[in-house]
């Protein structure tokens, strides 16, 4: 086995790959394998943290229903508007005067 100070070309023909690699450089590897790992924990811990728990799927809160009553409409704007809509409709000739003066009446009596 080569040890510490030991020339290069008696480590060449050790038995083992590790203890043919110079010494300074079987650290530095070491070293550099180390830190690689505690960075790679220390991020997963990071991640952890910073994650939300998971949690379970809960199920919908459960209101009572309420049935509210919609607002009357305007009678007098729907009927405005209704009359505007006969009104151009006759103007560009899609009514004739006979159908526009049917349906305004119906529209007048409600």
């Amino acid at each position: 086995m080569a040890g510490h100070g030991v020339p290069p070309y008696a480590a060449a023909h050790a038995d083992s790959r590790r203890n043919s690699m110079p010494p300074m450089r079987r650290s530095m590897r070491r070293t550099a394998r180390r830190t690689s790992r505690r960075t790679s924990r220390r991020m997963d811990r990071r991640q952890q943290a910073a994650a939300p728990p998971p949690q379970a799927a809960a199920p919908p809160p459960q209101q009572a229903t309420q049935y509210v009553e919609a607002a009357p409409a305007a009678p007098e704007a729907d009927v405005y508007e209704d009359l505007k809509k006969l009104g151009n409709l006759h103007a560009q000739g899609i009514l004739t005067d006979e159908e526009f003066a049917a349906e305004k009446a119906k529209l007048l009596d409600s």
